[in-house]
């Protein structure tokens, strides 16, 4: 057994290439009730910059170590311990900070991940995925052909909407801001992919054959959002979870008048905290079953050890990536 672990911590919030260092801390011990979780693979999500740079709700005490999600394997159990065992590949609860070789934790916290999924897919089921899968549950009650749209598909979140609709036989549209996206959507599993621009109503209407669109999702704000907004059917609802332009929701007073239109929003972090374990593992069963047949996978474009940190952030920040960058413990 290691003597010690290698950890990304921040003392201060700020630009993340600049305020991260990689420190050795001590070997984790488990006391009562816990176990320590040898970390597998972790995402950098923006959330994680975003809480670096103190622009995250739940604004972290420092010195913090980073990472709402990841995945590890437990190597060593403390007393009073149940239903966890040496050797499972587990999910920790967000508060944790991933970042981290190595990490005691409550056992009641973790979510076993069954046995055939990839650690660093399982490392990206927490956020994501669940933010799809409660968007397409919790809103709207759909049936088999309707229709959604979103905008950002290309997004992890989007991604995972295209897949686990396709699941559930519903039809997606789906809106990106370049051309190049469109096929890579399609062999995903998208129904229509459009361009992110004034022409957008139209183009729905015609690519659809004018169908009702009941849910709309919106992690862009701004014009897109007004978009995704104005293609929606009365009654419908609209449900924000991210704002990638970092502009403003416009919504109409005519679309609150004339259309009826519901605005929602979810952050998954607070619906986890609020869920029941029974409630966390309804949404967690479908969507492990499908990370296990291979019909929902998050794409990777690059793998970093953790010694390469400011690399990895960096890469992260970066636009018109075609995947996550994750931290791979293993390298």
């Amino acid at each position: 057994m290691k003597k010690s672990i290698n950890a990304v911590v921040y003392e201060r919030h700020g630009i993340p290439a600049e305020v991260l260092q990689l420190v050795e801390e001590p070997w984790p011990e488990p006391r009562d009730g816990e176990v320590v979780v040898e970390m597998r693979a972790a995402p950098i999500n923006p959330a994680d910059l975003n809480a670096i740079e103190g622009k995250y709700p739940g604004r972290r005490e420092v010195p913090a170590i980073p990472g709402f999600e990841g995945a590890g394997t437990v190597v060593a159990v403390g007393g009073n311990v149940s239903g966890i065992a040496l050797n499972d590949l587990v999910i920790p609860p967000h508060h944790l900070g991933t970042w981290r070789e190595a990490v005691a934790v409550d056992a009641k916290e973790l979510v076993v991940v069954p046995s055939g999924i990839d650690a660093a897919q399982a490392a990206m089921l927490k956020i994501n995925p669940l933010t799809a899968w409660r968007l397409l549950h919790g809103y709207v009650q759909l049936e088999e052909g309707d229709w959604l749209m979103q905008n950002a598909a290309n997004s992890a979140a989007g991604c995972a909407v295209i897949q686990i609709a396709r699941e559930l036989g519903y039809k997606t549209v789906n809106l990106v801001r370049r051309a190049e996206l469109i096929p890579e959507l399609k062999k995903m599993g998208a129904d229509v992919v459009l361009l992110d621009d004034e022409h957008v109503r139209d183009e729905v209407r015609k690519a659809t054959g004018g169908a009702e669109i009941r849910l709309g999702l919106n992690c862009v704000g701004g014009d897109s959002a007004l978009r995704v907004a104005n293609s929606l059917a009365h009654g419908a609802t609209l449900v924000t979870f991210g704002s990638m332009s970092l502009q403003p929701l416009k919504v109409p007073i005519g679309l609150l008048i004339f259309k009826d239109l519901r605005v929602r929003g979810i952050w998954i972090n607070r619906w986890y905290d609020e869920a029941s374990p029974t409630q966390r593992m309804e949404a967690f069963g479908p969507i492990f079953e499908m990370a296990k047949r291979g019909s929902l996978a998050t794409p990777i474009e690059k793998r970093y050890p953790l010694s390469e940190f400011k690399a990895a952030v960096a890469h992260a920040a970066k636009n018109a990536r075609t995947g996550k960058i994750i931290f791979d413990f293993q390298r």
